[in-house]
């Protein structure tokens, strides 16, 4: 089985975080690995990757005439790429060394269509001491208790995603509407994806613990402000993706079901931990919690008023 890596990039003020990631590709064990590198129209970016790099007959690095945003960067990768599988990866994210062996062994054993793997984070400031575990997935890392070893979920992060080629490409890619690009944060098109997946051939994204990728948690997105706003922000991503590109009533059932796990589970868990054991920081990553859980439902709410509009 071949394997196609895509990267996505735009920005030179993270090229060096973009080498790590085309490193950390290079560095791989499994043998049957491309790499296709699409530079989302930034000249400079496409030229210093290719001297970097382009001299390797493994790597293709292709740049798009203008930024599209990185669902559409991504997908035009996967057209370009020639594996049976398609892997994404970001351009500010690492991949362990044994990562797409542990793909690749996930689809033998489970006849999977698609598998992703697990996300940890190179916290650049320090993990801050208020941000709960439960509320990870705002900075790009997998919470704790996501998901079984070989169970099939809608998706996993776009950064450490896999698909079969060609069930990728007959599924459409990734919707550009959903992404982010250089002008506007939104975020959605994996979960819309794993949707589409499952309403044309009934099966989810097989989640592979063990192939992991690191991540970069910037120090500036562990700010409380970023993270209220992107809180938020996923909030009304979370009403997009429900009304325009899945089944409404199950996309709602999905993200409502986290959401009252977090009131009726998590919370008076924290609870009776700060009660046996009480500290400023237990104090703190109750309060966030609390504040992060409201944020979403209030993102999700304002999307549906500016529909009423």
């Amino acid at each position: 089985m071949e394997v196609s890596v895509v990267i996505a990039a735009h920005s030179m003020a993270r090229y060096s975080e973009l080498r790590d990631a085309v490193e950390s590709i290079l560095a791989q064990r499994y043998g049957q690995v491309e790499l296709v590198l699409v530079v989302d129209g930034t000249d400079a970016v496409a030229d210093r990757a290719r001297r970097e790099f382009g001299d390797r007959e493994s790597v293709r690095v292709h740049c798009l005439p203008e930024n599209r945003g990185v669902s559409a960067a991504r997908t035009h990768g996967a057209e370009l790429a020639t594996g049976d599988v398609v892997a994404f990866l970001d351009d500010d994210a690492v991949a362990n060394p044994d990562w797409i062996e542990r793909l690749v062994t996930a689809y033998d054993d489970h006849g999977a269509l698609a598998v992703g793997g697990r996300m940890t984070g190179d916290w650049r400031g320090g993990r801050p001491w208020y941000l709960p575990t439960e509320f990870d997935w705002l900075v790009g890392v997998t919470y704790p208790s996501f998901a079984e070893a070989g169970e099939e979920v809608r998706n996993t992060f776009e950064s450490n995603l896999s698909v079969r080629r060609d069930v990728f490409l007959e599924l459409g890619g990734f919707d550009p509407d959903l992404g982010p690009t250089a002008e506007r944060y939104r975020h959605g098109e994996g979960a819309a994806f794993g949707e589409r997946l499952r309403a044309e051939y009934g099966r989810g994204v097989v989640y592979a613990p063990d192939a992991v990728v690191e991540h970069t948690v910037f120090e500036y997105r562990t700010r409380p402000g970023f993270l209220a706003r992107r809180a938020f922000q996923q909030g009304v991503s979370k009403r997009r993706l429900s009304r325009e590109h899945t089944d409404p009533d199950r996309s709602a059932s999905t993200e409502g079901a986290y959401l009252f796990r977090l009131l009726t589970e998590h919370v008076p868990l924290r609870l009776r931990a700060l009660v046996t054991s009480p500290s400023l920081r237990s104090v703190g990553q109750l309060c966030a919690l609390c504040v992060l859980t409201v944020l979403v439902g209030l993102g999700y709410l304002w999307a549906i008023l500016e529909e009423l509009r």
